[in-house]
Protein backbone atom coordinates (compact mmCIF):
# COMPACT_ATOMS: atom_id res chain seq x y z
CA UNK A 1 0.00 0.00 0.00
CA UNK A 2 1.08 3.42 -0.84
CA UNK A 3 2.81 5.84 1.68
CA UNK A 4 1.38 9.94 1.47
CA UNK A 5 3.89 12.13 2.03
CA UNK A 6 2.68 15.92 2.58
CA UNK A 7 4.83 18.38 2.15
CA UNK A 8 6.97 16.37 -0.29
CA UNK A 9 8.82 18.80 -1.56
CA UNK A 10 9.84 20.56 1.98
CA UNK A 11 12.30 20.25 4.35
CA UNK A 12 11.28 17.25 6.06
CA UNK A 13 8.99 15.63 3.70
CA UNK A 14 11.49 15.50 0.41
CA UNK A 15 14.27 13.82 2.87
CA UNK A 16 10.90 11.42 4.00
CA UNK A 17 10.31 10.62 0.62
CA UNK A 18 13.98 9.84 -0.73
CA UNK A 19 14.14 7.30 2.20
CA UNK A 20 10.73 5.52 2.09
CA UNK A 21 12.02 5.67 -1.83
CA UNK A 22 15.20 3.87 -0.82
CA UNK A 23 13.89 1.71 0.90
CA UNK A 24 11.75 0.67 -2.12
CA UNK A 25 8.29 1.15 -0.92
CA UNK A 26 5.42 2.77 -2.90
CA UNK A 27 5.24 6.82 -2.39
CA UNK A 28 2.79 9.54 -3.35
CA UNK A 29 3.91 13.17 -2.84
CA UNK A 30 1.42 15.61 -1.82
CA UNK A 31 2.30 18.44 -3.43
CA UNK A 32 1.12 21.53 -5.90
CA UNK A 33 2.78 20.01 -8.74
CA UNK A 34 2.30 16.75 -8.15
CA UNK A 35 0.04 14.03 -10.21
CA UNK A 36 -2.89 14.20 -8.62
CA UNK A 37 -1.98 17.57 -7.21
CA UNK A 38 -2.61 18.63 -3.23
CA UNK A 39 -3.37 21.63 -1.85
CA UNK A 40 -4.23 22.20 1.91
CA UNK A 41 -6.15 25.39 0.81
CA UNK A 42 -8.31 23.29 -1.62
CA UNK A 43 -10.21 20.40 -0.12
CA UNK A 44 -11.28 19.12 -3.24
CA UNK A 45 -7.77 18.09 -4.07
CA UNK A 46 -8.12 15.73 -0.71
CA UNK A 47 -9.70 12.70 -1.70
CA UNK A 48 -7.10 11.86 -5.06
CA UNK A 49 -4.31 11.93 -3.14
CA UNK A 50 -5.73 9.13 -0.50
CA UNK A 51 -6.87 6.31 -2.66
CA UNK A 52 -4.97 3.52 -2.17
CA UNK A 53 -2.83 5.02 0.57
CA UNK A 54 -2.21 3.01 3.83
CA UNK A 55 -0.26 5.49 5.54
CA UNK A 56 0.05 9.42 5.76
CA UNK A 57 3.15 11.84 6.62
CA UNK A 58 1.22 15.13 7.82
CA UNK A 59 3.36 18.29 7.01
CA UNK A 60 1.18 21.14 7.31
CA UNK A 61 2.68 24.43 5.46
CA UNK A 62 3.66 27.05 6.29
CA UNK A 63 2.83 25.76 10.18
CA UNK A 64 0.53 24.30 12.81
CA UNK A 65 0.51 28.08 14.40
CA UNK A 66 -1.23 29.79 11.61
CA UNK A 67 -4.63 30.61 11.24
CA UNK A 68 -6.74 27.49 9.88
CA UNK A 69 -4.19 24.97 10.49
CA UNK A 70 -6.03 23.20 13.45
CA UNK A 71 -9.30 22.86 11.20
CA UNK A 72 -7.57 21.73 7.84
CA UNK A 73 -6.03 18.78 10.02
CA UNK A 74 -9.14 17.70 11.77
CA UNK A 75 -10.88 17.36 8.46
CA UNK A 76 -7.83 15.76 6.57
CA UNK A 77 -7.41 13.34 9.54
CA UNK A 78 -11.07 12.83 9.03
CA UNK A 79 -10.74 11.80 5.70
CA UNK A 80 -8.09 9.51 6.05
CA UNK A 81 -9.72 7.16 8.24
CA UNK A 82 -12.99 6.83 5.96
CA UNK A 83 -10.54 6.45 3.16
CA UNK A 84 -9.04 3.36 5.37
CA UNK A 85 -5.81 4.85 6.19
CA UNK A 86 -3.97 2.78 9.07
CA UNK A 87 -1.14 4.78 10.25
CA UNK A 88 -0.77 8.71 10.52
CA UNK A 89 2.44 10.37 11.47
CA UNK A 90 2.22 14.00 12.69
CA UNK A 91 4.83 16.76 12.68
CA UNK A 92 3.88 19.23 15.12
CA UNK A 93 5.92 21.65 16.87
CA UNK A 94 7.11 22.82 19.98
CA UNK A 95 5.37 25.17 22.73
CA UNK A 96 3.13 25.54 20.10
CA UNK A 97 -0.71 25.59 21.71
CA UNK A 98 -1.92 25.78 18.31
CA UNK A 99 -0.07 22.78 16.95
CA UNK A 100 -0.99 20.79 20.13
CA UNK A 101 -4.44 21.16 19.59
CA UNK A 102 -3.49 19.56 15.88
CA UNK A 103 -1.77 17.04 17.99
CA UNK A 104 -5.00 16.09 19.71
CA UNK A 105 -7.19 15.85 17.16
CA UNK A 106 -4.71 13.19 15.54
CA UNK A 107 -4.46 11.02 18.82
CA UNK A 108 -8.27 10.91 19.17
CA UNK A 109 -8.55 9.60 15.30
CA UNK A 110 -8.67 6.14 16.32
CA UNK A 111 -5.31 5.80 13.71
CA UNK A 112 -2.03 4.01 14.43
CA UNK A 113 -0.92 7.65 14.84
CA UNK A 114 3.20 9.07 16.06
CA UNK A 115 3.36 12.94 16.57
CA UNK A 116 6.71 14.30 16.17
CA UNK A 117 7.07 17.34 17.90
CA UNK A 118 9.79 19.15 16.67
CA UNK A 119 12.44 22.25 17.48
CA UNK A 120 14.01 24.61 15.52
CA UNK A 121 15.64 23.55 12.45
CA UNK A 122 18.81 23.76 11.87
CA UNK A 123 18.36 23.29 8.35
CA UNK A 124 16.35 26.98 8.55
CA UNK A 125 20.08 28.46 8.15
CA UNK A 126 20.79 26.37 5.18
CA UNK A 127 18.23 26.56 2.90
CA UNK A 128 15.86 28.73 1.83
CA UNK A 129 14.53 31.13 4.54
CA UNK A 130 17.81 31.91 6.17
CA UNK A 131 20.59 31.07 3.90
CA UNK A 132 20.94 34.21 2.32
CA UNK A 133 21.16 35.91 5.67
CA UNK A 134 23.93 33.66 6.48
CA UNK A 135 25.94 34.59 3.79
CA UNK A 136 25.61 37.76 3.74
CA UNK A 137 26.68 38.09 7.76
CA UNK A 138 23.53 38.91 9.63
CA UNK A 139 21.15 36.55 11.28
CA UNK A 140 18.00 39.32 11.97
CA UNK A 141 14.82 37.61 13.55
CA UNK A 142 12.34 39.47 15.84
CA UNK A 143 13.42 36.97 18.32
CA UNK A 144 14.69 37.37 21.75
CA UNK A 145 18.31 35.76 22.32
CA UNK A 146 16.92 32.50 24.31
CA UNK A 147 18.38 29.27 24.27
CA UNK A 148 16.89 26.57 21.79
CA UNK A 149 17.45 23.14 21.32
CA UNK A 150 18.34 23.05 17.32
CA UNK A 151 17.20 19.77 15.28
CA UNK A 152 18.60 18.44 12.65
CA UNK A 153 16.29 18.09 9.61
CA UNK A 154 17.68 14.56 8.98
CA UNK A 155 17.23 12.82 12.09
CA UNK A 156 13.04 14.21 12.11
CA UNK A 157 13.09 11.98 8.58
CA UNK A 158 14.73 8.98 10.49
CA UNK A 159 11.78 9.07 12.71
CA UNK A 160 9.39 9.75 10.69
CA UNK A 161 10.06 7.35 8.00
CA UNK A 162 10.96 4.58 11.48
CA UNK A 163 7.19 5.66 12.25
CA UNK A 164 5.26 5.15 9.21
CA UNK A 165 6.90 1.94 8.36
CA UNK A 166 8.01 0.30 11.60
CA UNK A 167 5.95 -1.16 14.26
CA UNK A 168 6.43 0.15 17.76
CA UNK A 169 6.12 3.75 17.02
CA UNK A 170 2.43 4.15 17.09
CA UNK A 171 0.68 6.27 20.16
CA UNK A 172 3.81 7.79 20.42
CA UNK A 173 4.83 11.51 20.79
CA UNK A 174 8.60 12.30 20.07
CA UNK A 175 10.24 15.38 20.88
CA UNK A 176 13.18 16.17 18.93
CA UNK A 177 15.68 17.88 19.99
CA UNK A 178 19.42 18.53 19.33
CA UNK A 179 21.91 17.55 22.12
CA UNK A 180 22.50 21.08 23.55
CA UNK A 181 20.67 24.62 24.15
CA UNK A 182 22.34 27.14 21.64
CA UNK A 183 21.17 31.12 21.95
CA UNK A 184 21.13 32.87 18.16
CA UNK A 185 24.47 34.51 19.15
CA UNK A 186 25.70 31.06 20.11
CA UNK A 187 24.37 29.73 16.88
CA UNK A 188 26.07 32.57 14.76
CA UNK A 189 29.21 31.99 16.41
CA UNK A 190 29.44 28.42 15.45
CA UNK A 191 28.50 29.52 11.84
CA UNK A 192 31.10 31.51 11.82
CA UNK A 193 33.81 29.06 12.89
CA UNK A 194 32.69 26.50 10.35
CA UNK A 195 32.60 29.18 7.46
CA UNK A 196 35.33 31.26 8.69
CA UNK A 197 33.56 34.43 8.37
CA UNK A 198 32.10 36.61 10.99
CA UNK A 199 28.32 36.41 11.29
CA UNK A 200 26.18 37.67 13.52
CA UNK A 201 22.91 37.71 15.21
CA UNK A 202 20.85 40.96 15.32
CA UNK A 203 17.17 41.00 17.19
CA UNK A 204 14.90 43.34 14.83
CA UNK A 205 11.20 44.30 15.43
CA UNK A 206 8.59 42.78 14.26
CA UNK A 207 7.68 45.41 11.56
CA UNK A 208 10.87 45.40 10.80
CA UNK A 209 11.09 41.54 9.77
CA UNK A 210 7.96 42.02 8.08
CA UNK A 211 9.14 45.03 5.68
CA UNK A 212 12.59 42.90 5.09
CA UNK A 213 10.25 39.95 4.35
CA UNK A 214 8.43 41.53 2.15
CA UNK A 215 11.00 43.28 0.40
CA UNK A 216 12.28 39.75 -0.31
CA UNK A 217 9.28 38.50 -2.01
CA UNK A 218 7.35 37.12 0.61
CA UNK A 219 3.55 37.63 1.00
CA UNK A 220 2.43 40.80 3.45
CA UNK A 221 -0.06 38.12 5.70
CA UNK A 222 2.64 35.44 5.65
CA UNK A 223 5.69 37.38 7.02
CA UNK A 224 3.57 39.23 9.51
CA UNK A 225 2.22 35.33 11.38
CA UNK A 226 6.13 34.39 10.90
CA UNK A 227 6.88 37.74 12.90
CA UNK A 228 4.01 36.97 15.56
CA UNK A 229 5.16 33.39 15.76
CA UNK A 230 8.79 33.84 16.69
CA UNK A 231 7.89 36.73 18.85
CA UNK A 232 5.69 34.36 20.85
CA UNK A 233 7.61 30.79 20.39
CA UNK A 234 10.92 32.32 20.74
CA UNK A 235 10.90 33.72 24.89
CA UNK A 236 12.77 30.83 26.39
CA UNK A 237 9.90 28.26 26.51
CA UNK A 238 11.80 25.63 24.70
CA UNK A 239 15.14 25.98 26.48
CA UNK A 240 15.43 22.32 27.58
CA UNK A 241 16.62 19.37 25.62
CA UNK A 242 14.26 16.30 24.72
CA UNK A 243 15.58 12.87 23.82
CA UNK A 244 12.98 11.94 21.39
CA UNK A 245 15.63 11.17 19.08
CA UNK A 246 17.50 8.04 20.79
CA UNK A 247 14.18 7.15 21.97
CA UNK A 248 12.31 6.33 18.62
CA UNK A 249 15.84 5.25 17.02
CA UNK A 250 18.27 4.60 19.96
CA UNK A 251 21.35 6.76 19.00
CA UNK A 252 21.91 10.43 20.04
CA UNK A 253 21.29 13.13 17.90
CA UNK A 254 23.06 15.38 15.84
CA UNK A 255 24.95 17.90 17.05
CA UNK A 256 24.38 21.93 15.68
CA UNK A 257 28.70 21.90 15.24
CA UNK A 258 28.71 18.95 13.11
CA UNK A 259 25.75 20.27 11.29
CA UNK A 260 27.29 23.44 10.18
CA UNK A 261 30.71 21.82 9.50
CA UNK A 262 29.20 19.78 7.16
CA UNK A 263 27.11 22.51 5.35
CA UNK A 264 29.77 25.09 5.64
CA UNK A 265 30.49 25.12 1.45
CA UNK A 266 26.47 25.74 1.37
CA UNK A 267 27.62 29.65 2.70
CA UNK A 268 29.94 30.44 0.52
CA UNK A 269 30.00 33.85 -1.05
Amino acid sequence: MTILVLGGTGKTGRRVADRLTALDLPVRIGSRSSVPAFEWTDRATWPAVLDGVSAVYVSYYPDLAFPGAYDDVKAFTELAVSRGVRRLVLLSGRGEPEAQASERTVEESGLEWTVVRCSWFMQNFSEDFLLDSVREGVIALPAADVPEPFVDVDDIADVAVAALTQDGHAGKLYELTGPRLLTFTQVAQELSEATGRRISFVRVTPEEYVAAAVGQGFPRGQAESLAAMFTEILDGRNANVADGVRQALGRPARDFADFARANAHVWEV
